[in-house]
């Protein structure tokens, strides 16, 4: 029955969300993506789910803007991340008992929005509060797939211009399809609270390849309410 909820619920946050791409009404997304995520806490309140929202850098770097995961420095702003995670299912004890999530990332600046789900892994250290939980899921971003080429033949000086501007300020994905790894460092506040700090990362890995392949990486801070 958990399968079946969170099978429904991730559908929702991920194509209904997507239904609103290329409308410009961010705050809209924010809103939808807020309330698939309570209505998830309501359906779970009886379990150890989890709901959880969290703020991201847009598109960071490690060195600069040349070296590093995140190298393609075309994107900026902050993520707002609202997601559920299941509590751990232990009929999936063969691959070490998962928790399944979905969320959806929405941008503050009108950059590119993804919305993955997929399967994590709490793991304790050292007998302690602390924890780490890596996962991997698959994404939709409304990013740009196919940036327009500025050197196309018949193109008047402007529109060459234009897209130089525009390619300037969009990261080229390849495809919608994105694989979703991420890695958290997290700490258990109390019974129900939770905090962590995670980075996750969005790219097609060239199997989904239908032109560039710009990944993207997000890092910041969550905090969890388990019911």
């Amino acid at each position: 029955m958990r399968v079946k909820r969170f099978s429904l619920v991730a559908a929702h946050v991920i194509t209904g969300a997507s239904r609103e791409l290329g409308t410009g009404l961010k705050m809209k997304r924010i809103v939808l993506a807020a309330v698939a995520a309570m209505g998830l806490a309501w359906t779970g309140s009886a379990s150890a789910d989890e709901v959880f929202v969290g703020i991201y850098a847009h598109n960071i770097t490690f060195i600069g803007d040349n070296i590093g995961i995140g190298a393609v420095k075309r994107e900026d702003g902050e993520d707002i991340h609202f997601g559920y995670r299941t509590d751990r299912f232990d009929s999936l004890w063969w691959i070490g008992k998962p928790q399944a999530y979905a969320f959806a990332s929405i941008n503050d600046r009108g950059a590119s929005d993804f919305y993955a789900a997929g399967l994590a892994w709490p793991i304790s250290l050292f007998h302690s509060a602390f924890y780490i939980r890596p996962g991997i899921g698959l994404a939709y971003t409304d990013g740009q797939t196919n940036l327009p080429p500025p050197a196309a033949p018949g193109l008047t000086p402007a529109q060459v211009q234009e897209r130089l501007t525009f390619n300037a300020h969009h990261l080229d994905f390849g495809d919608p399809v994105q694989f979703e790894p991420e890695l958290a460092l997290g700490y258990h506040l109390s019974h129900h609270w939770s905090a962590e700090l995670s980075y996750t990362h969005i790219s097609n890995g060239q199997i989904f390849h239908h032109g560039e392949n710009e990944g993207l990486d997000d890092a910041g801070a969550r905090l969890i309410y388990k019911f």
